[in-house]
């Protein structure tokens, strides 16, 4: 009983950050990205190409579009993979949907551009901010966007090329649809929609891979002290964390003593250093960031390994 219900509130916790995620990005792209008509990779920028060019509304687009890659990959992915997909594509769809009503001025039809004419690439900048971090927020929680996500999992699936691969290839693809497009002006103002879409990447990606390794970067201590079993006892019971001891030999002293070796999150360095000051205030400690920690309490080592043959 007491897992179902575990189960339930992760289930819950994960519902309501993806939803958080989702809503931060279509506030940004509707807000920041819409009214200054700037391209971005995904199915989010190619609804954009298409509504630029042809002013059939985004969320219409975003939705069909990501229906037909929902039923491509059906057979392949499986149901599991796809439950919080479909709900973050119709959330996504809505919410663009309400937020255009929002920033559309009722009397000539337009977006309002909050920033004001002309600040293309100060809006590109605030806009890519928020959509990197949101969708680290949808990735950290067990979600997806679904979109070209969808294309890079099944080519994952099939053929030998990394995720980020795939993403990168699409999304290049799709930004330099632009080119080809009469209705975005000549050459010199196609070309400078493809260098902004450009840009958009290069923001988006950096903010989302400093959102989620920010949140799972990980920390070593070594601590030196007389006191080791108070520390390591305290560490282990109000901290829930594995200690191991070493070994040590000081050169200088020449005499033997033991080192606490403790790995955890960033974020819980405050509350260990408390811990060992209480304690000890003289203790020596060293701490240094890791680039990561794999296993019980850490991240999962997600890597492929041989099947053995049976002989």
């Amino acid at each position: 009983m007491n897992l179902s219900k575990n189960a339930l509130k992760r289930e819950i916790k994960d519902y309501f950050y993806i939803t958080l995620g989702i809503t931060l990005y279509s506030f940004a792209w509707t807000v920041f990205l819409l009214p200054y008509e700037i391209v971005t990779g995904g199915v989010t920028g190619l609804s954009a190409i298409i509504f630029y060019a042809t002013k059939i509304p985004i969320e219409v687009s975003y939705f069909t579009i990501n229906a037909l890659l929902l039923i491509m990959a059906l057979k392949v992915m499986g149901w599991k993979f796809m439950v919080k997909t479909v709900y973050a594509i119709v959330m996504i769809s809505i919410q663009l949907w309400l937020f255009q009503i929002l920033i559309t001025n009722p009397e000539t039809g337009e977006f309002y551009r909050i920033l004001g004419p002309n600040q293309h690439f100060m809006s590109l900048i605030i806009g890519c901010c928020f959509t990197g971090t949101s969708l680290a927020i949808v990735f950290l929680n067990n979600g997806s966007t679904g979109g070209t996500d969808i294309i890079a999992a099944v080519v994952n699936k099939f053929f030998n090329m990394t995720l980020g691969t795939v993403l990168i290839f699409v999304d290049l693809v799709i930004i330099g649809i632009c080119l080809f497009i009469p209705e975005f002006g000549d050459m010199q103002m196609r070309a400078k929609m493809v260098v902004f879409g450009l840009c958009t990447m290069v923001v988006e990606n950096f903010m989302l891979d400093y959102v989620m390794n920010a949140r799972r970067q990980s920390v070593q201590f070594l601590i030196f002290s007389k006191k080791y079993m108070d520390i390591a006892n305290a560490i282990g019971t109000e901290m829930n964390h594995g200690v191991t001891i070493l070994d040590g030999h000081g050169w200088y002293t020449g005499q033997e003593m033991k080192v606490l070796c403790v790995l955890a999150k960033k974020r819980e360095s405050v509350s260990i250093f408390r811990l060992i000051k209480t304690i000890d205030a003289n203790a020596f400690v060293s701490q240094s960031s890791v680039i990561g920690v794999y296993g019980e309490g850490f991240d999962e080592m997600k890597v492929k390994t041989k099947k053995k043959k049976n002989k």
